[in-house]
């Protein structure tokens, strides 16, 4: 892979060779090329040439870079970002729902700029990674606007929301004169849970094994989580994400970002960070698809107010593995199931990163366990040997081939 000397790429500068003085977009970036009287940024980013300030190497580069949008065509697109269309709130902007002009629903992030510019990296980190970096398992970006002040991030729009509207909704409206509850989201059964903990390994696998180096997410969580309309996963928001070191261990040490009850201990305590982190917080989110808990409640009774700390005792022992099981499930799941995906968030939330398992470990370790349904089949992931053996102890009823 060829390494390359980076800059800022300004109007009127040249992109890997190309000609001085090719047209700029509205964000400054210089044009790779015209399709339909729209401008694409060229491959890669307009923050460098085709490895990008991070270093990425391309692994299954687009076909076309990202579209470059002006801010009046996405405040058309949203209604003028009006309130209605309100799809979340982050830390660093509103995701709006919208309608671009050829009609294609999207999800348009509106960032804001702090004082500190952390916008602003978020901003760069997103499009960088995305315009680049193309998997099923990956929310894709489908353009962006820097225009003047303005930056603003447009993704593929996901009709069922994310993971977390669904495991933890927040207490539907209710209509105090039909005198029932709306927008009730419909439970997540087992099999579709089983296929999101797949989508999501696969996800995670891709950016840790099909990237160099690496990309270690940094803040994997249900909220990030976001699935299409068959409730397929794909992972979002990479604007907190930092490419691994190509040493041994691919460690690098950073400060401190992510969700709280999703942070590996040795991230949390030292900031060090491997994709060893991202597994820890896989291992949380398959905890919180298996009991339907939130990774931290102060509201629960005391000793259960961490999810980590609660389950991991539960996790070898069958009887109380089943008793922890999501309520809302109603008792449909296959208990030889249960058991074998316990003891894949067991190995995940090992508190020695060592422990844990790569990502590919993990996928192999779920293949035989997600039916080999038609809405299951598709991925660049073929089935193999396991090589990396789950178990149970004896007392766990560990009776499960």
């Amino acid at each position: 892979t060829r390494r390359a000397k980076l800059r800022l790429v300004g109007a009127g500068d040249s992109v890997d060779g190309d000609k001085p003085g090719a047209p700029a977009s509205s964000c400054g970036s210089s044009v790779r090329g015209y399709q339909n009287g729209r401008c694409y940024a060229a491959t890669g980013c307009i923050y460098g040439g085709r490895l990008g300030p991070l270093g990425l190497a391309v692994v299954q580069p687009r076909s076309r870079g990202a579209q470059v949008f002006t801010y009046r065509e996405l405040e058309r697109a949203t209604d003028g970002f009006g309130e209605g269309n309100v799809l979340g709130r982050g830390a660093y902007g509103v995701v709006f729902r919208g309608r671009l002009g050829d009609g294609t629903p999207a999800a348009i992030k509106r960032l804001q700029l702090d004082p500190r510019r952390q916008g602003e990296r978020e901003f760069r980190v997103e499009v960088d990674l995305l315009s680049r970096m193309h998997s099923p398992h990956l929310v894709g970006l489908l353009g962006y606007c820097a225009d003047q002040s303005h930056r603003l991030l447009v993704f593929e729009f996901m009709p069922n929301g994310s993971l977390k509207g669904h495991l933890h909704p927040v207490i539907p409206a209710v209509d105090v004169a039909a005198g029932e509850q709306r927008d009730a989201r419909p439970t997540l059964d087992w099999q579709t849970r089983l296929g999101i903990a797949l989508d999501c390994a696969r996800a995670l696998e891709f950016l840790h094994e099909h990237t160099s180096p690496a990309v270690i997410h940094r803040d994997f969580n249900c909220s990030n989580v976001l699935l299409d309309h068959n409730y397929r996963a794909r992972v979002s928001d990479f604007g907190t994400a930092k490419v691994g070191s190509n040493k041994a261990n691919g460690q690098v040490v950073t400060r401190v970002l992510g969700t709280t009850g999703y942070l590996a201990p040795e991230y949390a305590s030292t900031g060090k960070l491997t994709t060893k982190s991202d597994v820890y917080s896989y291992g949380v989110v398959l905890l919180e698809l298996l009991t339907g808990r939130v990774p931290v409640d102060t509201q629960r009774p005391p000793g259960q107010h961490v999810l980590v700390s609660w389950a991991l005792p539960r996790l070898t022992n069958r009887e109380r593995l089943v008793q922890m099981v999501d309520p809302a499930l109603k008792g449909q799941f296959a208990v030889k199931d249960l058991i074998q995906v316990a003891a894949i968030a067991a190995m995940c939330i090992q508190t020695k990163a060592e422990y844990r398992p790569l990502m590919t470990d993990v996928v192999q370790s779920l293949i035989p366990i997600v039916k080999k349904s038609p809405s299951m089949s598709c991925s660049s992931t073929p089935a193999r040997p396991l090589q990396h053996v789950v178990y149970m102890s004896p007392a766990a009823g560990s009776n499960t081939s």
